[in-house]
């Protein structure tokens, strides 16, 4: 691959390091390329790159509140779908009944993301508890249902890699043991609870979603009914506690740092509580920024989200790529002033290499105002 410049060009009054030493009474902007990894330069503005003070037209930042989204149906199948192109898309799922057949995913593996309740997941595989925080990953045309735990609603946001796998994330010089070891992954289990769930008498249907249409198949006994397999494709799981994220006191990452799972077209980063930047003169906030080739995508699960004012657990953002976005006012005054030294916000970020369009949504579940929300109430 062919490199932009061999060196950085430098003009006017800038900083030699990005993201710290930030010329007095500036603000820092990254115009990058290729997710963080490509050709970038680093403006340093007068004003807030997100100082706009009227929005016409549709490419434009988004918020969808997925809690004033209603349960809506006992099947995965029936989760509302949010957003999407050919390469992914992504739904929410809650639900508090146990499931009475199985589905199955002809189009691509799916990441289930538990970001409410626990219970048990029983897949060709074998049987895997979950609970909060963990991404269930399922290969494509896997059969599965969950039992839920007594008197709990379980929340899934689920995430499905149309167009390929999911890998793991290239660990580079940090070493294959780096963000999270291997060996903390659970994968299915042929146990116990798996062999009681087996019936050789009950009729089982299994609902199949293949080319966007839903197919139910019909068999006359359960059909996990595996005694055994070996291999090394499987489902496994991955709880957000288990994520140990790449650190710099001196510098903040960017997002790339931080991913966890790579698919065909976007990949999936998890922000889990680290160290606050202890250097003075390092941005302790995420960095205004253009990611230019990308859409990004947060899912809020739990914790104060400093780059933000007024967001909860289980809203999403979405940022298009084509402009500038980076923390609120208020986060921004926050991140100066605040004494904290540790963030404890969890997030799920989907960054997607081509453009997401937003499903219909039932009214009153998107935040209209959102392109707004980087208004400075005190100027």
């Amino acid at each position: 691959m062919r490199q932009w410049f061999q060196f950085p060009i430098v003009e006017g009054n800038a900083s030699r390091q990005a993201h710290c030493d930030l010329p007095e009474g500036t603000f820092e902007r990254e115009c990058g390329k290729e997710g963080f990894f490509g050709p970038a330069s680093h403006m340093y503005h007068q004003h807030p790159p997100t100082g706009w003070i009227k929005w016409e037209g549709e490419l434009r930042p988004r918020a969808i509140d997925t809690n004033r989204l209603a349960p809506k149906g006992d099947s995965p199948w029936d989760a509302e779908l949010l957003l999407y192109n050919q390469q992914l898309k992504m739904r929410l799922w809650r639900s508090s009944k146990n499931m009475d057949h199985l589905v199955r995913n002809g189009d691509g593996d799916e990441v289930l993301f538990v970001h409410q309740g626990s219970g048990e997941l029983f897949c060709d595989y074998g049987h895997l508890s979950f609970g909060d925080g963990d991404y269930i990953l399922l290969p494509r045309a896997t059969s599965w249902r969950i039992n839920i735990k007594d008197n709990e609603t379980v929340t899934l946001l689920m995430i499905e890699a149309t167009n390929g796998s999911y890998q793991m994330a290239e660990r580079g010089l940090v070493g294959q043991h780096a963000i999270f070891d291997p060996a903390v992954l659970e994968y299915a289990r042929i146990d116990d609870a798996f062999l009681a769930q087996q019936s050789n008498t009950q009729e089982w249907q299994v609902k199949l979603k293949a080319r966007n249409t839903l197919n139910t198949i019909t068999y006359p006994f359960n059909p996990l009914d595996a005694q055994g397999w070996k291999g090394n494709l499987t489902a496994f799981k991955l709880n957000w506690r288990d994520i140990r994220p790449l650190m710099s006191h001196r510098y903040h990452l960017p997002p790339s740092a931080h991913t966890t799972f790579v698919a065909n077209g976007f990949v999936i980063c998890t922000f889990v509580p680290r160290p606050i930047e202890s250097d003075p003169q390092a941005l302790k906030v995420p960095f205004f920024h253009n990611n230019d080739d990308y859409d990004e995508v947060l899912f809020y699960h739990q914790g104060n989200f400093f780059s933000r004012d007024n967001i909860d657990a289980g809203m999403i953002t979405h940022h298009p790529c084509g402009f500038s976005h980076g923390p609120h006012p208020k986060a921004l005054r926050n991140s100066l002033e605040s004494p904290k030294q540790q963030t404890d916000e969890v997030a799920v970020m989907i960054d997607a290499r081509y453009p997401l369009d937003i499903a219909p949504l039932p009214e009153g579940v998107e935040n209209s105002q959102y392109v707004y929300s980087w208004l400075d109430q005190q100027r």
